[in-house]
């Protein structure tokens, strides 16, 4: 524990939080900047001794519950609460499951694309978010429950696979073994995430493919550079494939664009157009 560090970490996140970040009045007679230690203590459900203690560099260990109220009242992003866990003598404990939060950030980039398929994936291989053209070459996100959207069901079990999809990869067994050897890994990272589990257990149970697969205990993965995808109203798409790692979270981007000049751009551009409306209602 770095008594002094945690003590000036503290006292300059204090400061920049004003009274009205926190729902709390000005006053007129306040003269220091930022919130008063009492008003932290408070918003953390600690005693105002201690916490001024802590920014005297006097007060012993905080514990785990202590830290999580600190970073709490003081608004901490992540990468201050990690640093305020290091400084404590307390190092952050792994995220117990995969993230499932998309940061904005990523959602406005999805959006900023509108000649490329973009989509997020979880670790698991769940899309998490995507953008209109995703969803007219790949499926229509919105109207599958969230089991539906996770692209290892998809591969491996029935009635996810082919159920209420846009489109049928023709390097689908590619895309399966490649997932399942990622799943594999995923699960060692996350040994205590009760989902992964859960969703482990269901692909050993439903599906011969992926016992097999898991069996085999590779966690080697070879990205794809171009994907085939079968469209409906379309027919076959070849679009170059790009997947860019966000690590702090553990999921992906992955980007579907075409080359220009080719077939492949004047298609995505007509799906651009027709979106996810289906073709084959009857008249």
């Amino acid at each position: 524990m770095d008594r002094h560090e945690l003590a000036g970490f503290l006292r300059s996140r204090r400061e920049r939080i004003a009274p009205g970040d926190v729902g709390l009045p000005a006053g007129p007679r306040r003269r220091t900047p930022g919130l008063r230690r009492e008003e932290v203590a408070q918003l953390a459900y600690i005693s105002t001794e201690y916490y001024t203690r802590l920014e005297q560099a006097r007060a012993p260990r905080p514990s785990g519950e202590v830290l999580a109220g600190v970073a709490r009242a003081l608004r901490l992003t992540d990468a201050e609460r990690d640093h305020l866990h290091h400084l404590a003598g307390a190092p952050p404990a792994p995220p117990s499951g995969p993230s499932r939060e998309v940061r904005q950030s990523i959602l406005d980039l999805l959006q900023r694309l509108p000649q490329a398929a973009g989509m997020v994936l979880s670790a698991t291989q769940e899309v998490l978010a995507w953008n209109d053209l995703a969803a007219a070459l790949v499926a229509d996100f919105s109207a599958l429950s969230r089991p539906e959207r996770n692209l290892l069901r998809w591969a491996f079990l029935e009635p996810h696979r082919g159920q209420r999809l846009l489109q049928v990869p023709a390097d689908a067994e590619t895309f399966a073994h490649s997932a399942a050897r990622h799943l594999r890994a995923v699960a060692a990272r996350y040994p205590d995430d009760p989902e992964v589990a859960a969703l482990v257990g269901d692909l050993l149970s439903g599906s011969a493919e992926f016992a097999r697969l898991w069996n085999a205990h590779e966690v080697r993965t070879e990205p794809a550079l171009t994907k085939t995808i079968t469209h409906p109203l379309i027919g076959p798409i070849t679009v170059n494939c790009d997947v860019l790692d966000i690590a702090d979270r553990d999921q992906q981007v992955v980007i579907y664009t075409a080359e220009p000049g080719t077939p492949a751009q004047e298609q995505l551009r007509l799906l651009s157009v027709i979106g996810t409306q289906r073709m084959d209602v009857p008249g």
